[in-house]
């Protein structure tokens, strides 16, 4: 992985943005397919509009500017990435993904509370039963707020590499899982002790039909401390 980090400073910044572009684009076409596959399982399946792929391609863009914005940081000094294989990989996933949640639900509380919510939020939320690509059918502000949110917590302190890959694929996970507009596990599994806490299908649909409830992404904590939970 140093050799990688080293090789990447000497790519050429164009090689870069196709890169990255190229990575954001496939994380776009394995949600969508990865959500097909499930959907085929409950016999229904997504026609998208024009309209919904040009927004999903916008914000495929926006993610591929943030992560350059990374990179740029990284090269810079700012974010500081560590290697090594130690128990600091799954601290830091852990600290990425409780510290993401808290934010985004801050975040995601304070637009539906606000102006903002005319101004960036009333687009995602025309879907009232969401589809997969309704994970990528954001304002181009709020696509930038929420790539904001992750780069000023990467500058706090030195994280590990591998923890943040981690934390980057449950991120996209958890994305795909909440706007698949049906529910994978059945209602008793999503009641074991530690998944009954966790931001499932059905806990971000209920938030698609009922704007008042249910801010979070990844768990249903801050729901439940905040009083803004509902089954």
């Amino acid at each position: 992985m140093d050799t990688l980090l080293n090789t990447l400073q000497n790519w050429p910044s164009w090689l870069l943005w196709i890169i990255f572009l190229a990575e954001n684009t496939a994380i776009l076409v394995g949600v969508l397919a990865w959500g097909n596959r499930l959907q085929r399982k409950s016999h229904h399946m997504f026609a998208y509009t024009r309209r919904q792929w040009r927004i999903a391609a916008v914000t495929t863009i926006l993610n591929t500017v943030i992560t350059y914005a990374g990179y740029w940081l990284w090269t810079q000094d700012a974010i500081r990435l560590t290697t090594a294989f130690s128990g600091r990989i799954l601290l830091d996933a852990c600290f990425l993904f409780f510290a993401m949640d808290f934010l985004m639900y801050v975040f995601h509380y304070v637009i539906h509370k606000t102006p903002l919510y005319q101004l960036l939020h009333t687009l995602h939320h025309k879907a009232v039963d969401p589809e997969p690509i309704d994970l990528f059918i954001l304002h181009p502000l709020e696509t930038l707020s929420f790539g904001a949110l992750w780069l000023l917590l990467l500058l706090l302190f030195p994280l590990n590499i591998y923890g943040i890959i981690i934390y980057l694929i449950i991120n996209v996970i958890f994305g795909m899982t909440g706007h698949l507009g049906m529910e994978p596990l059945p209602a008793n599994v999503r009641q074991w002790p530690v998944l009954k806490y966790l931001g499932t299908s059905t806990f971000h649909h209920t938030h698609h039909r009922n704007e008042q409830c249910n801010f979070g992404f990844y768990t249903s904590i801050w729901d439940r401390v905040f009083h803004t939970f509902n089954r």
